[in-house]
Order: C-alpha cells, then structure tokens, then sequence
C-alpha cells in the first residue's frame, strides 16, 4: 500500500496564498495519478485538481484560474498551489494516489480562509 502524507495546510485570511505538498511512499513517476479532494463540513467530497505521469491536469471549475497543481517526480511529491483563496475554500483537503484502479489517501490537511 502507498501511503501519502500531505503538509502545508493552516489558516490564511481571503485574498492569500499557500502551497499544500504531498509525499507519496514510492516512485511517482510513471503509472499513476495524482491529485487532490477537499471536504468541507456538512459537504460531500470534491475533486479539486489532478495530475497524471504525463502532466496531463484536471480542474473543478471552481479553482480554475486560482490553484496550479504540479508535480516532482525526484521527490515522489505533487504540489497544490493556491492562490486568491475564498472563505468558501475552506476544507480539509486530501491528497490521493491513484494506480492500478486502487486509490491511496492521506490524513488530510486543514486550510482555513478567514479574516
């Protein structure tokens, strides 16, 4: 089982900036995707962002044009970056690793947009 672990969470007020990362436990570098979802409380899970092994991304329209996934293969890690954060981005947001069919989660991270 891969295990991945996210960071980077942690509260911003609306207008800011952060960057989550997650580590996966084995090479990313082929024969995966990647991605993130976020819960926020009382809702269900969303997709937010993916990204295959060929840099092939996926948005939620919600966060076009606001967050940019990416990935390092030498780290075995991908990136959410997130920009123009909303109070309605608030959520717990999970990182997945996808290969074979199987699905791969994290604990999450908690990113909360307030004043």
């Amino acid at each position: 089982q891969v295990q991945v672990v996210e960071s980077g969470g942690g509260l911003v007020q609306p207008g800011g900036s952060l960057r989550l990362s997650c580590a996966a436990s084995t090479s990313i570098f082929r024969g995966n995707t990647m991605g993130w979802y976020r819960q926020a409380p009382g809702k269900e899970r969303e997709l937010v962002a993916s990204i295959r092994d060929d840099r092939t991304t996926n948005y939620a329209d919600i966060v076009k044009g606001r967050f940019t996934i990416s990935r390092d293969d030498a780290k075995n890690t991908v990136y959410l970056q997130m920009n123009s954060l909303k109070p309605e981005d608030t959520a717990v947001y999970l990182c997945y690793f996808q290969r074979w069919g199987l699905m791969n989660w994290g604990q999450g991270t908690q990113v909360t947009v307030s004043s």
